[in-house]
């Protein structure tokens, strides 16, 4: 009877661990559960794929302190937050670019307007990315948003509204694709 309930419980946890793995894989990228931001360990809330024409460009995964489903509440949050970008396509500079500035405007019209010299200063350190490369912004309050390629810090930029029009791209109203925006939010 014992043995049966020992290996019941190890079968449980077998099971437990592989959904968790699952959880964190997508389209063959596998993102961690957790990353240190600072002093705050932020939480995979979720992740989602980006594709266009049927083409997979990236998996994106969204780090919460707290996970949640409300886009909105996460958007206007002021607390620490990450948007990791593992590429399995190539782009260019220009697309890349043309991707996130059609998404600003979408999105967040009247910041785009107000931010174009933030804009301005993230375009100039966008570079082509290829298969493997990991893009990753990260918002910490008081500080702003860092923008890393590969683990190099970019820029970083003060505050909290360039913040909350970047994250924008991927969960406001008008996302590159909805399954990616539904991903990221655990849906």
């Amino acid at each position: 009877m014992r043995r049966a309930a020992g290996s019941l419980i190890v079968g449980v946890l077998a099971l437990a661990l592989m959904l968790n793995l699952i959880a964190a894989s997508l389209a063959g990228v596998t993102l961690p559960d957790t990353v240190q931001v600072g002093s705050t360990t932020l939480l995979l809330n979720g992740l989602g794929l980006r594709t266009k024409f049927m083409v997979k460009v990236y998996v994106a995964g969204l780090y919460l302190a707290q996970k949640s489903s409300d886009a909105g509440l996460v958007l206007r949050a002021d607390a620490p937050k990450q948007i990791v970008m593992h590429f399995v396509h190539s782009a260019s500079k220009n697309q890349m670019c043309d991707a996130f500035n059609e998404s600003f405007s979408d999105n967040s019209p009247d910041a785009r307007k107000a931010m174009q010299a933030e804009i301005d200063r993230f375009f100039a350190v966008i570079s082509p990315v290829k298969d493997g490369d990991e893009l990753v912004f990260t918002y910490i309050p008081g500080t702003g948003t860092t923008f890393a390629v590969n683990g190099t810090e970019r820029l970083r930029i003060a505050g909290s509204a360039f913040a909350e029009m970047l994250f924008s791209v991927w969960l406001g109203p008008k996302p590159p694709n909805a399954t990616l925006k539904k991903g990221l939010l655990g849906q």
